[in-house]
């Protein structure tokens, strides 16, 4: 999927949209230009992402691992060596084969006259008929077991992400009963969330931990995710933020330890009511602008639910707590996890992690007897891995 966003009062619309139709149907494709967006895609990922954010870092590395083989195997800007090989030639090739009238969906929303629509339908209109380029992506096939990447960066605190594949998107039917899950367990950028409360508040160990079932790039930046990211498959994952590498096998241990206690225990009548009714409230802020609300409008055409605050809703409501339950028994388990870890002293916490040496924690301030009594079952919580899946990569190997 790609898409393009705009928005501009509806005064310069005219001018706007001029400067829109050429870029997209009359497209330069100018050598300087090209070497310019060329360079700024691979210093992202160089730069910015590989030696400047350890959180999205280890996200989105979480992906490469899960998709290895996959065509969601790398990040949706390219691989380093693939950017570099890319040429102009390449570019034009691909705009003409997909930049179709078969793959075009043109969204509109807000204030426009109805003959801005017809002019937009006439313009676009211009473009070949083409072929549909749907594919189908099988998914993605794993080892048995726990593996562990410890991606080995001069920072001075450690990221950890974990996940696996689920078999479960939008359109399916456990969509909601796993969006509540999710949301019990780490809601995004909410201090109501289950394993914040054990992590952050209760024990101070970082500023947060979220879970998902949605690709969710760019979190540490935004408080709601982007729509038009839709996928045929998703993975389940929990996003540990960075922690200080003394406490980094603790935390570990404690994400284990608490993701299990849900695999096993579910959730009870009045968390799952709590929960589900905050949901079908939360819903309404996902698409409260105009932006957004097209935006899933759009993901529903691709998913093929229907508008998409009826369709959640409605499936919210139909929920009840055996159908959470059921869907954690049958979408969840430790069986096939992932973990990434970003951390200085990569040998360091490896060592710690196969030779199963207890985890450690260290607390700036006096914490309750009942706290320190769970923290000694954690700090000994078994990591079910074998010593030669737990392997250490250098940043600089990342996203080649």
């Amino acid at each position: 999927m790609t898409t393009f966003i705009g928005s501009t009062h509806v005064d310069n619309l005219d001018k706007y949209y001029d400067l829109v139709r050429q870029m997209l149907l009359e497209p330069g494709f100018r050598e300087e230009d090209f070497t310019r967006l060329k360079q700024d895609a691979i210093n992202f990922l160089k730069t910015s992402l590989r030696e400047g954010n350890d959180e999205e870092l280890g996200k989105e590395r979480l992906y490469n691992i899960i998709y290895a083989g996959h065509p969601y195997a790398h990040h949706s800007m390219g691989t380093i060596s693939g950017l570099e090989r890319i040429t102009l030639p390449d570019v034009r090739d691909f705009y003409a084969k997909n930049y179709t009238q078969a793959n075009l969906v043109v969204g509109l929303s807000g204030g426009f006259d109805p003959r801005f629509s017809g002019r937009m339908a006439t313009d676009f209109a211009k473009l070949p008929k083409g072929r549909k380029q749907a594919r189908k992506f099988p998914a993605p096939k794993l080892e048995t077991g726990m593996k562990i990447e410890i991606v080995e960066r001069e920072t001075r605190a450690t990221a950890i992400s974990l996940g696996f594949p689920i078999a479960v998107n939008r359109a399916g039917k456990d969509y909601a009963a796993l969006a509540l899950v999710a949301s019990y367990f780490g809601q995004h950028r909410s201090s109501n969330s289950y394993l914040y409360g054990q992590l952050r508040e209760k024990r101070g160990l970082n500023y947060g931990d979220y879970a998902y079932i949605e690709y969710f790039p760019r979190g540490m930046f935004q408080f709601q995710p982007d729509p038009n990211l839709a996928r045929q498959q998703q993975i389940f994952q929990i996003w540990i933020r960075p922690v200080e590498p003394i406490n980094a096998n603790f935390t570990l241990r404690a994400a284990l330890y608490e993701y299990d206690k849900l695999v096993k225990n579910g959730l009870d009548q009045q968390t799952f009511e709590e929960t589900r009714d905050f949901l079908i409230k939360y819903v309404n802020i996902l698409t409260q602008t105009k932006d957004a609300e097209l935006g899933y409008a759009l993901d529903s055409r691709y998913y093929g639910t229907g508008n998409f605050n009826e369709y959640t809703k409605t499936a919210l409501s139909k929920l009840t707590l055996e159908d959470v339950n059921r869907a954690i028994k049958t979408h969840l388990s430790s069986n096939n996890m992932r973990v990434v870890m970003i951390t200085k002293d990569a040998q360091g916490l490896r060592d710690a992690i196969v030779n199963n040496k207890p985890g450690t924690v260290s607390y700036a301030a006096e914490k309750p007897a009942e706290i320190l009594a769970e923290d000694k079952t954690i700090s000994t919580y078994p990591i079910r891995v074998k010593a030669e899946s737990v392997t250490i990569t250098p940043a600089g190997k990342v996203f080649e």
